[in-house]
């Protein structure tokens, strides 16, 4: 039988419940136990799917084609387990369901309410985890702030979860924050205290509580909290602020998170193996390079719309001794007069992924730079395009060659959908997600990136390849290096006289791990130190430091 640990935050919203969840996960599989991991957000939208990067940040992909919240990026780069379609739940889903039974008649007539079956939905949800996952731990991390009125159902429906499985099978741990005030030189447990009271007005009483906060607690914080949430002493965790996100597992174990967890819950499983991990934080927190990457998009005001490329770009880094400087670049700001100022200090361009035709115009001049100047290029699902629109333009003769998102009236739409499909459709669900083959062509770049000709990557967008134009433009020079296994769609492209220029209709990013750094991702780095040490700017770098 499975057992259930919930993740609650309170005080303030962002203290990282996500990578207090992600860590603890982490843990426990290197304790020998399987996890599976899920996110409740209260928002009604029915998934992240069609909500702007801006508000939501990144939209993250499963293996079965699920949009879900970026949190799930986090669980899947810590635990390093696929998740799947009932790892992300809305209350939009939620009502979305039950209303359709309704409609189908499945309750029989009943007077549909939130007790029961809102939270028998919710629960039926957290219970499939652990049938599809056959997990020993599921792990829910339940989003907003205690005493928020959205959460109310997910809260209820973890407390009856709690009471189904006994409290041998279920354990509550809360994060807060415990704010310093310069004023009077202290940490301050009293908001903490009234959270954990919110929470046990629900019925829920925290059998463990993480405190975040800046800078080490005072014993007496702890005793005091202890004692007035009635917590046992060592349930109540520090969880400091850090200058390495992979770093928290490691401090988090040091207050015996793991032991905590598994008394609680009556587990007896080996001891703790993070002798691999701390390796690979030993190698983050040594690194001696620097590479300067620009990314170029259109959501780059909010950094977590791109979470999972730059952390990706990191990954790569710990590869290769190197920490990732990663310039955040407006592409509606790059211009004709603007380009070699902002693209020409760059050892690498990326462009993400991305929708709708705004910033599209500066995102071709950066792929135009990089293949002009053998600046390593990598684009990913909209980069792939912006590089087949922009060598259709410059390298081809299509002068207008554009996507049929962006300009349904151009003669030479080298993007755009592939037969029988249309933009008569809902925009919510309806894109090529999940995880699709591709049958990589022996001799190209992807190949020795990947040491293999078959790979699987997760997509998400609309539009295509436009497949009348394959001759035309591998006339002029373009490999269509990865197609998919029928070879119908094209799935990647490159130009085998560059360093790097690599495109893909694909998300490489999530698929990547902090100790299993992606191959494109690799590469990609690789070749942007070369350049970089092709210019001698680490010898500028030091000579500047000198000076300094």
């Amino acid at each position: 039988m499975a057992k259930y640990i919930f993740v609650t935050g309170g005080v303030v919203s962002g203290l990282g419940k996500g990578i207090t969840a992600a860590s603890l996960g982490r843990l426990l599989k290197a304790r020998g136990l399987k996890v599976a991991a899920q996110k409740m957000d209260p928002y009604i939208n029915v998934d992240p799917g069609t909500m702007s990067p801006f508000q939501h940040g990144e939209v993250y992909v499963t293996e079965d084609g699920a949009e879900t919240d970026l949190d799930l990026g986090h669980y899947e780069r810590f635990i390093d387990e696929d998740l799947n379609k009932y790892s992300n739940l809305t209350t939009g889903k939620v009502y979305w369901n039950v209303l359709n039974k309704e409609r189908r008649g499945e309750y029989l007539g009943s007077t549909v309410q939130v007790i029961p079956h809102i939270t028998n939905e919710i629960k039926d949800f957290v219970y499939n985890v652990a049938s599809k996952t056959d997990a020993d731990i599921v792990i829910t991390e339940i989003g907003g702030t205690i005493g928020d009125i959205e959460s109310q159902p997910f809260l209820e429906a973890a407390r009856q979860i709690s009471l189904e499985v006994g409290r041998d099978n279920s354990l509550f741990i809360h994060v807060t924050l415990v704010p310093y005030l310069s004023g009077s030189d202290e940490h301050k447990s009293k908001p903490t205290q009234h959270s954990v009271k919110e929470l046990q007005g629900m019925g829920i009483s925290p059998d463990i509580i993480v405190l975040r906060c800046d800078e080490p607690l005072e014993e007496s914080i702890f005793d005091k909290i202890s004692l007035f949430c009635n917590v046992k002493r060592d349930c109540v965790i520090e969880n400091i602020t850090l200058p390495t996100l992979y770093e928290a597992p490691l401090m988090l174990e040091k207050s015996d998170l793991s032991a905590v967890v598994c008394r609680e819950l009556g587990i007896y499983a080996p001891h703790c193996r993070m002798e691999e991990w701390e390796e690979m934080v030993k190698r983050i927190k040594s690194r001696s390079k620097h590479v300067d990457i620009g990314l170029v998009g259109k959501y780059v005001a909010l950094h977590d719309a791109y979470l999972s490329v730059a952390e990706a770009l990191r990954h790569a880094g710990y590869c290769y001794d190197s920490h990732i400087d990663i310039h955040w670049l407006d592409s509606e700001e790059i211009t004709e007069d603007t380009a070699d100022e902002m693209l020409g200090g760059l050892d690498g361009i990326i462009v993400p992924g991305g929708f709708g035709n705004r910033g599209t115009e500066g995102m071709i001049l950066a792929a135009k730079y990089a293949r002009e100047h053998s600046v390593p290029y990598f684009g990913i699902c909209l980069g792939m395009q912006i590089a087949v629109i922009e060598f259709a333009r410059d390298a081809a003769g299509m002068a207008d060659a554009h996507s049929g998102e962006f300009d349904p009236e151009s003669t030479h739409k080298v993007i755009d959908f592939m037969p029988g499909q249309s933009d008569e459709i809902d925009k919510g669900g309806t894109l090529r997600l999940g995880a699709y083959p591709c049958v990589i062509s022996p001799g190209t770049l992807m190949e020795r990136c990947y040491g293999t000709t078959a790979i699987s990557e997760r997509h998400r967008h609309r539009y295509e390849f436009n497949n009348d134009y394959r001759d035309a433009l591998t006339g002029a020079g373009l490999v269509l290096s990865g197609l998919s296994p029928d070879g119908n769609l094209v799935e990647t492209v490159e130009l085998p006289d560059h360093p790097f220029f690599i495109g893909v209709q694909y998300h490489p990013e999530f698929k990547s791990r902090p100790n299993k750094a992606h191959p494109l991702f690799k590469g990609f780095i690789e070749a942007s130190l070369k350049n970089r040490k092709l210019h001698k700017k680490d010898e500028e770098r030091i000579s500047l430091c000198a000076v300094l």
